[in-house]
C-alpha cells in the first residue's frame, strides 16, 4: 500500500476530539500550553509572548489544511470543550513510509493519560488510513514524561541523538528517539 494522504480529519477518542485548529482556539492555545514557560521548557519553540502569536501560528496551520499531507490536530477536551494541546506530523518521508510526530499538552492536563490516548489514535490513523509503516517521536532527554507517553503508546527506544540543538538556557540538548512500526501490533 502506498501513502494515501487524507489530511487532518476529526478523530474521536474516549475523552478527546482531535480536530483541525480554528482561529478561535488561539486563546486556549496561548493560555493552556503555548504561553506557558513550563510546558515549553523542552521544546524547540515558544513560549509564545501573547495570544496574537498563537493566532498567527494557527492561521498558518489553517492555510495548510488545503494540502492533504498536512496533519495538525488540536486536542479538545470533551468534558469542557477547551483546547488543551496539539499533535502533528512534523516530518514525513513518504518514500520510506515513515513520519515523525510531535505533541504538546497543557500542564493542567498532565498525568491523566490524555496525550497517550491522542498519540495512540493518531498512530492508528497514520498506519491504517494513511499508510505509514513507521512512526517516530523524539524528546529532550530531560523530558522524561514525554518519553513515558511514547512508551505507553507502544513505541520503543531506538537511539539517542547527541547535541541536537541548544536550549533557552544555552546548554546543548540530546534527544531520545522512539519508533513504532505497523508490524508491532
Amino acid at each position: 500500500m502506498n501513502i494515501q494522504h487524507k489530511g487532518t480529519i476529526t478523530i474521536e477518542t474516549l475523552r478527546l476530539v482531535l480536530r483541525r485548529f480554528e482561529e478561535k482556539d488561539a486563546k486556549d492555545m496561548y493560555e493552556n500550553w503555548a504561553g506557558d514557560l513550563q510546558v515549553c521548557k523542552y521544546l524547540s519553540w515558544g513560549p509564545h509572548s501573547n495570544e496574537e502569536v498563537s493566532r498567527k501560528r494557527i492561521l498558518s496551520w489553517i492555510s495548510n489544511y488545503i494540502r492533504f499531507n498536512s496533519y495538525v490536530w488540536v486536542l479538545e477536551y470533551k468534558r469542557s470543550g477547551v483546547a488543551v494541546g496539539s499533535i502533528s506530523v512534523e516530518i514525513a518521508d513518504d518514500k520510506a513510509r515513515m513520519c515523525e510526530v510531535g505533541y504538546c499538552l497543557g500542564k493542567e492536563y498532565w498525568n491523566q493519560g490524555l496525550m497517550t490516548e491522542a498519540l495512540l489514535a493518531v498512530m492508528h490513523y497514520l498506519f491504517y488510513e494513511v499508510g505509514y509503516q513507521t512512526i517516530q517521536a523524539k524528546h529532550d532527554v530531560l523530558n522524561i514524561a514525554s518519553g513515558r507517553v511514547m512508551q505507553k503508546a507502544g513505541m520503543t527506544y531506538s537511539k539517542t541523538e547527541l547535541k541536537v540543538g541548544v536550549r533557552r538556557d544555552a546548554t546543548y540538548y540530546d534527544c531520545d528517539v522512539y519508533i513504532r512500526n505497523i508490524y508491532d501490533d
